[in-house]
């Protein structure tokens, strides 16, 4: 029976739920505080990760994060005002890292993975701009031997999983990607990945071709539900009352609240990523890079060259420290050389994250009219569209192809880790 969904984030999440929720016969109203893909959907480094299914935590993490956080030019930081907010979910992340649970993380994160791209793909499909996805692969490069050899272990969990890839000789990475200085040592290559040439824009083309579809946009703030006997009956917001028969929270950083709010408690918390767009940048690769050393990726897009990554922990108040995108760039010229900074845009956003690396893609266990779509941490873009689909699934009562359970909104709770 078709019903009213209201999508709260106009997020690449949000839009893709309203879109595929549409294709079902339901009249959805999307509402954000920010125009579509004004969020964390606006910056990041447009890569669709199809071989990311090795979690954030690994065994040993814990004794490696003194020694990102001793490195100025390193890929952690933490605001430590913060730290006392954030320890219960550092906790958590260090217990995700056992070897058996981070085998269990893999295979659930592969199975996402594995239908990613055509979800990406059925919805592009009607906007007329499928090209802005390309199917280019992406190379992840080694400065040191030190740093290839210890990168065996994830090439081994991605064999158990599947992942394609191929190791490209020292001696042939520069055939292979021209545009690198020569100081990289290895390379992997995945043909899996792609990329979006704009990844704002692709959110762009995907609302309006849901507002076309007779969906609703509405920039305003959600500030919190109204609950009848059988789960919320309306959306509240600083503009008013907003009538809805089933809610999907999928607000990516700021969902926490929203979801407590429904009768859900979430170990839900924020990496502050940054990015460096360069307009002119005088030298461009063929395909998206990953520098294996300094976690962070290269992205040849059309609105230039962009370094994205690092991660900082400080929530969601602190004003940005754009020293963090100048560590980027300095990697940048190392590998690029010479590069031209003229009209050099830097950027942060807020990627929301879950201590174990698995989103929460889930029908609410309070609620049976409330879905959740959020906590992609560096996968987003990636699993957007595919998060849409599988909530419009959950709401179909159809089977999604794919084991829910490790993305079930109560799984903490479930295992008694308390809050």
């Amino acid at each position: 029976m078709a019903q009213h969904f209201i999508v709260i984030g106009a997020g690449i999440v949000g839009i893709s739920a309203g879109l595929y929720l549409q294709r079902d016969g339901h009249r959805v109203t999307v509402i954000d505080e920010r125009d579509p893909g004004d969020g964390t959907s606006k910056g990041n480094a447009s890569i669709i990760a199809i071989e990311s299914c090795i979690p954030m935590a690994t065994p040993g993490v814990a004794w490696d994060v003194p020694g990102y956080l001793s490195d100025p030019m390193g890929p952690l930081a933490i605001r430590w005002s913060y730290l006392p907010k954030i320890a219960p979910w550092l906790i958590r992340f260090i217990a995700a890292s056992k070897p058996d649970r981070v085998e269990e993380i893999s295979i659930a994160l592969r199975s996402l993975m594995l239908q990613a791209l055509g979800a990406h793909k059925t919805l592009l499909k009607e906007t007329g701009e499928p090209e802005i996805l390309r199917e280019t692969g992406w190379l992840a490069i080694f400065e040191t031997d030190k740093k290839f050899q210890s990168y065996q272990w994830d090439l081994d969990i991605q064999r158990r999983r599947g992942v394609k890839f191929d190791i490209i000789p020292a001696e042939e990475v520069r055939q292979f990607e021209p545009s690198l200085e020569p100081i990289i040592r290895h390379a992997v290559y995945y043909p899996e990945n792609a990329y979006a040439a704009n990844n704002y824009r692709l959110v762009k083309l995907l609302a309006a071709d849901f507002a076309r579809r007779g969906g609703v946009i509405l920039k305003e703030k959600v500030t919190g539900f109204d609950i009848g006997l059988n789960g919320p009956t309306h959306v509240n917001t600083a503009s008013g009352k907003h009538a809805a028969d089933s809610v999907v929270v999928a607000a990516g950083a700021w969902s926490k609240q929203l979801t407590r709010q429904l009768g859900h408690k979430v170990p839900l918390d924020t990496e502050r990523g940054y990015h460096v767009t360069l307009p002119n940048a005088g030298r461009m690769p063929r395909m998206p890079l990953y520098s294996s050393d300094h976690s962070f990726v290269i992205t040849p897009l059309d609105v230039g060259l962009r370094f994205a990554g690092t991660v900082e922990l400080g929530g969601l108040e602190a004003a940005p420290d754009y020293r963090r995108a100048e560590i980027l760039m300095k990697h940048g010229r190392r590998l690029f050389g010479n590069l031209d900074e003229t009209g050099r845009s830097d950027w942060m956003g807020f990627r929301p994250s879950m201590p174990d690396s698995l989103p929460v893609i889930s029908r609410g266990t309070r609620w049976a009219n409330t879905y959740f779509g959020y906590g992609h941490g560096h996968i987003g873009l990636t699993l957007g569209p595919l998060t849409g689909r599988l909530i419009a699934d959950l709401a179909a009562g159809r089977d999604p192809g794919l084991d829910m359970r490790p993305f079930r909104i109560d799984r903490f709770q479930r295992v008694h880790l308390g809050w």
